[in-house]
């Protein structure tokens, strides 16, 4: 994004700005998906997906803002900070749970550690799947972007998603799951989340990320 020559130091203020209130949501969201991944949502008896499979589209769509206003660079490490920040929230979590606590606060406390009480290889297959992924749609966005000299950016979050939100869910699934879930289950519970995320993130995330791009280089024209 180019800035406006007029008042440069003015502009670069309210640049970095923005990029503090995007750094801030992803890193929100990212945690917010995790403690909705303790939910999960079926339609009868059938079990669909985890709720965080809800917000966590939205991450990639703040992924695609970094890359479009700031560039990969940028949006590589606001990647590696959310992911450090989960990593610290994980362990502080976790310390809670093992922490003494008085008779009358029992229904609390166990409840606090079915939510924090983490099954390392799906804390794993989290972290792991979080990094390629984000990483592999920034990649992805900043080069359908040189390939189409800009245009089309429905065609950069979109695509670029499609890359992501596979290599992410494949990754999760398998390193999650292998050994304890039957290997149609595994397939099914891929296939599902997947199109799960790429459907939110096209028909919400995509039109937002639209208006966050437009809002924040009008923002910083003026």
């Amino acid at each position: 994004m180019n800035q406006v020559s007029e008042n440069p130091v003015k502009n670069r203020e309210k640049l970095s700005m923005c990029l503090i209130v995007i750094t801030s949501l992803m890193v929100m969201l990212y945690l917010t998906s995790n403690i909705m991944a303790v939910k999960i949502i079926a339609l009868g008896k059938i079990s669909i997906f985890d709720a965080g499979t809800i917000t966590y589209p939205f991450t990639y769509m703040l992924g695609d803002i970094l890359v479009e206003i700031w560039g990969y660079k940028t949006s590589k490490r606001v990647i590696i900070l959310t992911l450090i920040c989960n990593i610290f929230f994980v362990a502080f979590t976790a310390i809670g749970t093992i922490l003494p606590y008085p008779e009358y606060a029992s229904v609390a406390s166990e409840a606090y550690s079915v939510v924090f009480g983490y099954v390392p290889r799906i804390i794993a297959g989290s972290l792991i799947a979080f990094l390629i992924g984000e990483l592999s749609n920034s990649y992805f966005m900043e080069k359908i972007k040189t390939m189409t000299d800009g245009k089309h950016f429905w065609m950069r979050t979109i695509g670029s998603s499609a890359v992501g939100h596979l290599l992410d869910t494949v990754i999760f699934v398998l390193i999650a799951f292998t050994g304890t879930a039957p290997a149609k289950d595994l397939f099914s519970m891929i296939v599902i989340q997947y199109i799960a995320k790429l459907l939110i993130e096209s028909i919400s995330g995509t039109p937002l990320a639209y208006t966050i791009v437009g809002r924040i280089k009008k923002y910083c024209e003026n």
